[in-house]
């Protein structure tokens, strides 16, 4: 334990009662910061529009975290008179396909990308910068960390750096303009160029940028000369009742299964599965935990497998948990983009504690891929092997017909919140 307490601000825009992946990582590190000798300020939104909520991570906010609010303005809020669910839809990320946008939906996706840059929270910078200058001021704290997306809340820091020389880190959680849905916003030239621009203010006046995988990393270096880090998402030691496995042999994806990520191979392998194998179609079951796109829902009816699916809808993260110990063979999906080969998705590391093999399919050359291989925690496949997949599938079926569906895990300790907190920690005070 350090002697003298440390003091660290933190801006974020996603805290509990949010659900969903983006608020579990300074959630954690906040959780296991003190135990390094540092006290975690952590500045909110006091009113923000969570699209997903889960009340039960409240419980999880560390004791020793101070908690600062300040009233957010969101255009969500009047975005929201033209049309609820799609402006839902839209500020959690689910953007529908090109083909299948409503006018409403192009109005709301054009004024999102070309009125609001970087993205609808930044009329929150400006107060937040008056409000900060002050607190940090006022409680002798020199060291601020935000993290995005939101990317506006970078705004802040950038802001905060110019006016008290503050030592600042960006922690990007998601890339910035190379992310995909960053094309599906429909900018101008001029909003492109505005968008690029700040994100290289951003990366080169920041003291330290933080980011979750290897190709990000690559791609900001080729924008700045700041030391980059990363420090991936990582699983936390859960309290959850041992569950037994589901007597079915169960697929499930825990999450949002968004349009995008709808992998026609396995459906088809499934379909064939089915269709060749009377025991298979007996014991199998897709289990469907969390927001699932309608693209989803109809392609999986396209393959006549409505009838094998268990569609659970979003449950509190502890559920979520429940149902991933307890399920045969987890499934990890990725878009199949370029752009999506540094996305490490934050469900990837409680899979791999949750002692089940993982199936996942995404783009050639994607970072979760060797994480996957290294720690021997399941298998990869790209979006063109289907005859590999299918081979998975039934193997994994032999198994769980003969009892004896297990993995064994190696190396899983780096990736736990304590280790990623003391990563974090050696960043920060690396001068």
């Amino acid at each position: 334990m350090h002697s003298k307490t440390k003091k660290v601000l933190i801006v974020s825009y996603y805290w509990p009662p949010a659900g969903g992946p983006g608020v579990q990582r300074w959630l954690k590190f906040v959780k296991y910061l003190p135990d390094f000798g540092y006290e975690p300020h952590v500045y909110i939104p006091e009113n923000p529009t969570y699209p997903i909520v889960d009340e039960k991570l409240t419980k999880e906010v560390s004791e020793k975290a101070i908690i600062i609010k300040q009233k957010i303005k969101e255009p969500y809020r009047w975005a929201a008179f033209l049309s609820n669910t799609t402006t839902k839809k839209i500020s959690s990320g689910i953007i529908p396909s090109k083909r299948k946008q409503s006018l409403v939906a192009k109005l709301l996706l054009w004024i999102r990308g070309n009125l609001f840059i970087p993205d609808a929270r930044v009329l929150w910078v400006k107060p937040s910068v008056s409000f900060l200058k002050e607190y940090l001021q006022k409680h002798q704290i020199d060291t601020i960390i935000t993290t995005g997306p939101p990317h506006s809340l970078h705004l802040i820091g950038l802001q905060l750096k110019k006016e008290l020389s503050i030592n600042w880190i960006a922690d990007f959680r998601d890339p910035w303009t190379t992310i995909g849905y960053h094309k599906e916003l429909m900018l101008s030239e001029k909003a492109e160029r505005k968008h690029k621009a700040l994100e290289k203010n951003v990366l080169q006046t920041a003291d330290k940028i933080i980011v979750t995988s290897p190709t990000t990393k690559t791609e900001f270096a080729a924008l700045t000369s700041k030391p980059i880090e990363v420090i991936t998402n990582g699983y936390d030691v859960e309290n959850v009742e041992k569950t037994p496995l589901d007597a079915k042999f169960t697929l499930s994806h825990i999450g949002s299964f968004l349009s995008d990520r709808n992998p026609r191979i396995l459906w088809k392998a499934l379909k064939e599965l089915i269709k060749e194998n009377p025991d298979f179609a007996n014991d199998f079951q897709l289990k469907l935990i969390g927001k699932v796109s309608q693209e989803i829902v109809d392609t999986i009816q396209e393959f006549t497998l409505s009838n094998y699916v268990l569609n659970l809808g979003y449950l509190s993260h502890k559920e979520a948990i429940q149902h991933q110990r307890a399920s045969q063979v987890l499934l990890l999906i990725e878009i199949d983009d370029n752009t999506t080969r540094c996305i490490i998705p934050g469900k990837l590391f409680e899979y791999m504690v949750s002692d089940r093999p993982i199936i996942a399919i995404g783009p050639k050359g994607s970072d979760f891929e060797n994480i996957i291989k290294e720690t021997n925690t399941g298998s990869f496949f790209t979006y063109e092997d289907k005859v590999g997949l299918k081979e998975i599938i039934f193997t994994h079926y032999q198994s769980f017909k003969q009892n004896e569906l297990k993995v064994h895990p190696v190396g899983l300790q780096q990736y736990s919140r304590k280790s990623l907190t003391k990563q974090l920690v050696k960043f920060l005070e690396n001068k």
